[in-house]
């Protein structure tokens, strides 16, 4: 039960990875479409800058519930690496429930208010030729914390497994 669990959140956070990588590739175009626009012909568009900023806050956001599956966060690894399977293992399931989950949650159902004002009051940049509907990304702080937060429990679950083999 916990192993179809674990793959299921699993093939989720590869599939958001993926689309991550599109969106990466999305923002390199974006910022050489704006840096040659802007040295080449001397025009700038203000919300060609302020998509980059949305993509860039979008990937680092999820890519957080994706570094977090193949454990690419940052931890101190020359102390870790050196230890045992079970005590890597406890620290593990230790520092994902007792820091991770609940900052998560805390941010997770903290930002509903912060995403429900932007959108009843129609939030718009302040810059001229900027974007509109601020909401939206936004709104991607709740998803990205609720996607941490499943992408927390498989973790969970992957280093009970790895416990349990030893």
């Amino acid at each position: 039960m916990l192993d179809k669990i674990e793959k299921s959140i699993g093939r989720l956070v590869d599939g958001v990875g993926l689309i991550l990588t599109i969106l990466l590739i999305l923002l390199v175009l974006n910022v050489s479409f704006d840096v040659m626009m802007r040295y080449l012909f001397h025009a700038s568009s203000v919300g060609m800058q302020e998509m980059e900023w949305h993509l860039f806050s979008v990937i680092i956001l999820f890519g957080v519930g994706v570094a977090l599956k193949h454990e690419a966060h940052v931890r101190v690894d020359f102390i870790y690496d050196r230890l045992p399977v079970k005590t890597k293992a406890i620290i593990n399931i230790t520092g994902t429930l007792l820091f991770l989950m609940p900052l998560a949650l805390l941010i997770f159902f903290g930002s509903f208010e912060f995403v429900h004002d932007a959108y009843i009051t129609h939030e718009i940049s302040e810059d001229p030729g900027g974007l509109a509907y601020r909401w939206i990304i936004k709104s991607m702080i709740p998803l990205a914390f609720g996607f941490l937060l499943m992408s927390a429990v498989a973790y969970i679950i992957q280093t009970i497994n790895q416990f349990r083999r030893g």
